[in-house]
């Protein structure tokens, strides 16, 4: 598998347009369970273009976007320039570049797969004020609850280039949550979200995955034609329905 801070230097646009926010429920959650407060400060690691950093900016936090890739930190710094407690950092989840004790909340939205888990359970406990909570998210794409969505999973696993093992690696695992915040130490909840889509935003949304081959590449052309295909098939009012489980798990690192 390819250096994962470099995966999706590529795909940058198609991932700011077509990939999924997370729902407001979530700041909900962890102020319930965690008492997150609009005077928290917030590391978001591995925040590439800002999906998750905007919503607790919204939220009045001040957030630092922790990411390591040039390309997604500049698009993040485009994006949220204009929130005041917005700052970037140029970091990974085992080396943030944040002072010690400097945040009171870790969050992580489709990033922790990639992380060095043991080193950045150690950075995030240095970053963090205590009692050093951490929040992982995840937007999971349901697989088999619709037929569109179905045929989807069969394209991925024809044209994927090395799909099955960033699918292996791309939600969370019970052991490595385990391992990370002891056996039993973290809670869960799950939110459903949506996107729907024309041919066009399906299309963005496919090329956004870093296993999708891209122009010039082996199967790239037969995969929009399959896509089309499974578009047409299932389209209703010319649109399909992306649904997701929007999943967080929170805890004390």
């Amino acid at each position: 598998m390819s250096d994962p801070t470099r995966r999706f230097s590529t795909r940058v646009g198609d991932y700011v347009r077509y990939r999924p926010s997370y729902p407001p429920a979530v700041i909900e959650l962890l102020r319930r369970e965690c008492g997150l407060t609009p005077g928290w400060t917030v590391a978001d690691i591995g925040s590439g273009p800002g999906n998750l950093t905007r919503l607790f900016l919204e939220h009045g936090n001040r957030v630092y976007g922790v990411e390591p890739n040039r390309e997604m930190r500049d698009a993040g710094e485009g994006l949220l320039g204009r929130y005041p407690g917005f700052t970037s950092v140029d970091g990974t989840a085992e080396a943030t570049n944040l002072p010690d004790g400097s945040v009171e909340l870790v969050a992580a939205g489709q990033a922790f797969h990639w992380f060095e888990r043991d080193r950045a359970r150690q950075e995030f406990r240095r970053i963090l004020e205590p009692p050093r909570w951490v929040a992982l998210i995840w937007n999971e794409r349901r697989v088999a609850v619709t037929p569109f969505l179905e045929a989807y999973e069969r394209l991925l696993e024809t044209y994927g280039t090395d799909y099955a093992e960033v699918r292996h690696r791309d939600a969370a695992d019970a052991t490595a949550l385990d391992a990370f915040f002891g056996p039993g130490g973290y809670g869960r909840a799950s939110f459903e979200n949506i996107q729907m889509f024309d041919l066009e935003g399906l299309r963005g949304r496919l090329l956004s995955s870093s296993y999708a081959p891209l122009s010039g590449q082996p199967g790239h052309g037969e995969m929009l034609d399959e896509l089309r295909r499974i578009f047409e098939a299932h389209r209703e009012g010319g649109a399909v329905a992306f649904e997701y489980d929007t999943n967080v798990y929170y805890g004390r690192a």
